[in-house]
């Protein structure tokens, strides 16, 4: 799809969480595909600012500043990427991705876009324990008290809310077209999540120690096809606006979840990290933890910082559960 025949050029296009490596490089995306109106909002600006990407500051949990940015830009396609960190409170994550996506919705509709695609996680089919294999679509959504991680269940009910509110035009009413992203284990430049927490565990010396087996596949995605999956639902929304096609090719109302397309053995992937920053570690050298002592170990962790209030623990459950596995 070249730029001149992209059904995203002659849009008005809006990211939230313009700051954020994905978004950064959806932007940049979206320039190269010949989007000339981009804009972006984010609670602070970013450390390099893109050609041709108005940046406005604000927090999206505060209405009336949103209604403003909205009502002054005009978007037609809007790209909800904004999300704290999984380690952020849970009335922050809650008021962020429920209610502020929520609010980004009604707001969008009354400013008139037409299309919302909404930045959901492939974490939102598990439940911390069960392995994935060969998952997809139509696995149900988990929430509630079958959700151990909160920052998950709060991402489930933001893309449930965003679905709920797909609706093609019926005589006078408005169409508003919605689709959910699902990306798994998103890393790449700009990437301020997975590497920097791989890299944190080499640049502290602790390299030589495996929690699991190293037997769980994990589906990893390389940030650039994720901005290019964003790219497509955009552009699929905005095709949608002058012939919906059939249920077979249906694209609005729909949650899509986005890989490389190429599952690796977890550690594999972790020590192919470390080994481009320098790690020489030798496969003998490997000092394995089974599952459950790491669960252990990482539950007492987490009581003690929270007791001393020292912070997030180097070692929690949810990353134990992470790195044991199998997601693909």
């Amino acid at each position: 799809m070249t730029a001149e025949h992209s059904p995203l050029s002659l849009s008005t296009v809006l990211v939230t969480g313009g700051s954020g490596g994905l978004a950064s490089k959806i932007l940049e995306l979206f320039s190269q595909r010949g989007c000339k109106r981009l804009h972006s909002i984010d609670i602070r600006q970013p450390s390099h600012l893109l050609h041709g990407v108005t940046y406005h500051l604000g927090d999206l949990t505060d209405v009336d500043a949103m209604r403003q940015i909205f009502h002054e830009v005009k978007p037609d396609v809007v790209i909800h990427t904004a999300s704290p960190r999984f380690d952020t409170p849970n009335h922050i994550m809650y008021k962020v991705n429920v209610e502020g996506t929520k609010n980004l919705v009604q707001i969008a509709q009354e400013s008139g876009a037409h299309s919302f695609v909404y930045t959901s996680s492939a974490s939102v089919i598990s439940d911390g324990k069960t392995d994935l294999e060969n998952a997809d679509e139509s696995y149900p959504v988990i929430l509630g008290d079958q959700q151990p991680e909160y920052y998950t269940h709060t991402k489930a009910l933001a893309e449930t809310y965003v679905l709920l509110q797909n609706h093609r035009s019926e005589g006078t009413s408005p169409q508003f077209l919605t689709c959910a992203i699902r990306p798994s284990g998103i890393f790449g430049v700009g990437d301020l999540v997975l590497l920097p927490g791989m890299l944190d565990a080499y640049f502290r010396g602790q390299t030589k120690v495996q929690i699991g087996n190293n037997k769980n596949l994990f589906d990893f995605t390389e940030n650039t096809n994720v901005a290019y999956s964003h790219y497509l639902a955009a552009a699929a929304l905005v095709t949608c606006q002058n012939s919906l096609p059939g249920d077979d090719a249906k694209v609005d109302g729909e949650a899509f979840f986005i890989t490389n397309d190429e599952p690796i053995y977890f550690w594999d992937f972790t020590r192919l990290v470390w080994g481009y920053a320098g790690d020489t570690t030798r496969p003998e050298q490997v000092q394995v933890m089974s599952r459950t002592w790491a669960l252990l170990l990482a539950a007492l962790l987490e009581w003690i910082f929270w007791a001393f209030r020292l912070g997030e623990a180097p070692l929690t459950r949810t990353k134990v559960r992470l790195s044991c596995m199998t997601r693909a």
